[in-house]
């Protein structure tokens, strides 16, 4: 491990001097996971499909944490050539890559199963696994030559427990977090007997919430939601954890269904 165990504020020694790319980060989740590993003392580097929402993410976490390293790529995350190319420019800027945070996501439903649409799968399906792929695709080699290389996926309960009308959501998170199991046995593979070095670990949550989503509706209880910065904490808390130990496991952040 690198550093000297100090973070910044209350940072994680184990972030500290890490330089850790996180896809779809200008939403709330990716805000949070923006300034939080700014905090813990990381190099972030930050991407999503929305140029304007993702230079307020970065500005935001500049802002928030003086001295912080924190750039933007606008990167279309369904162009595998582009994301390697951003996982390529990352490395060759920065001299390594430690982590890879997957927070591209998305939602589509219906009623009743009998009331599915497949073009939500249509959309799901790029959305929650072509991006999946094209990222761990892109930075697996990276993340296998860090000493502590994490890629951490962001699913949901309902992929373990899919209802009537969330049958394209499910199955997408579900294949997602298939997709992110075989990544972590390549992962425990390369490590041969002396166990990974990098991991692969899917958090889960039931859904997440956030500020703003409170301010719309006061009177909500969001029971069983996850915090984005609670998120947040819980991300950068997987380079807190030896590597076999997160290493192809599924992390609840919410009680198992």
């Amino acid at each position: 491990m690198n550093g000297n165990g100090k973070g910044k504020g209350n940072g994680s020694g184990a972030l500290e001097g890490a330089v850790v790319a996180v896809a779809g980060a200008a939403g709330p989740a990716g805000r949070a996971t923006l300034l939080r590993l700014a905090e813990a003392g990381a190099t972030v580097v930050a991407s999503d499909a929305d140029a304007t929402r993702l230079a307020e993410a970065v500005d935001a976490a500049r802002y928030a944490h003086g001295g912080a390293t924190v750039t933007g790529d606008t990167v279309d995350l369904l162009d595998l050539a582009a994301a390697r190319e951003w996982a390529d420019k990352t490395e060759k800027e920065f001299g390594r890559i430690d982590g890879l945070v997957h927070l591209v996501g998305g939602w589509r439903g219906s009623a009743t199963f009998a009331e599915t649409d497949l073009a939500d799968w249509n959309l799901l399906e790029k959305l929650l696994i072509r991006t999946v792929q094209h990222t761990s695709l892109a930075f697996q080699e990276g993340l296998q030559r860090s000493d502590r290389g994490r890629y951490v996926l962001i699913s949901a309960a309902g992929a373990s427990k899919p209802t009537a009308g969330n049958a394209a959501y499910a199955a997408s998170k579900a294949a997602a977090e298939a997709w992110t199991l075989a990544l972590a046995d390549s992962f425990r593979k390369a490590g041969g007997d002396e166990g990974p070095r990098t991991a692969a670990a899917i958090l889960i949550v039931k859904a997440l919430v956030h500020d703003a989503m409170r301010a719309e509706r006061p009177n909500a209880k969001f029971a069983g939601f996850t915090d984005v910065k609670e998120l947040a904490d819980a991300i950068a808390g997987v380079w807190d954890r030896p590597a076999p130990e997160v290493n192809g496991k599924r992390l609840w952040l919410t009680p198992q269904p």
